[in-house]
C-alpha cells in the first residue's frame, strides 16, 4: 500500500470507531432519558432530593430578602430620626 491508500484506510477506520462510540452514547441517552414511567428507584431518589434542595433554597431566599427588607426600613427610619434633630 502507498501512503495515500493507508491514509484513506486510517480516515475510514477511524470514522467506524467515530460512530460506533456515537451509537453507544445514543442508546445509553435514549435508555436513561426513556419513556415516561420508566424511570428508575435512583433516578426518582435523585429527583426528590434535588426538589427538597430546592424547597430548602427558595425558603432561605425569602429570610433573605426579609432580612434585607428590614434593614432597609431600618436603616430609613434612622436616617429620618436623625433629620428630625
Amino acid at each position: 500500500m502507498n501512503g495515500g491508500q493507508m491514509m484513506v484506510v486510517l480516515i475510514v477506520a477511524i470514522v467506524m470507531i467515530a460512530s460506533i462510540i456515537k451509537s453507544r452514547h445514543g442508546s445509553h441517552r435514549r435508555q436513561r432519558h426513556g419513556a415516561p414511567g420508566s424511570e428508575t428507584i435512583q433516578e426518582t431518589g435523585e429527583t426528590n432530593r434535588l426538589r427538597d434542595e430546592v424547597k430548602q433554597l427558595k425558603e432561605r431566599l425569602a429570610v433573605l430578602e426579609r432580612i434585607t427588607i428590614e434593614k432597609e426600613n431600618s436603616l430609613e427610619r434612622e436616617i429620618e430620626q436623625l433629620r428630625d434633630r
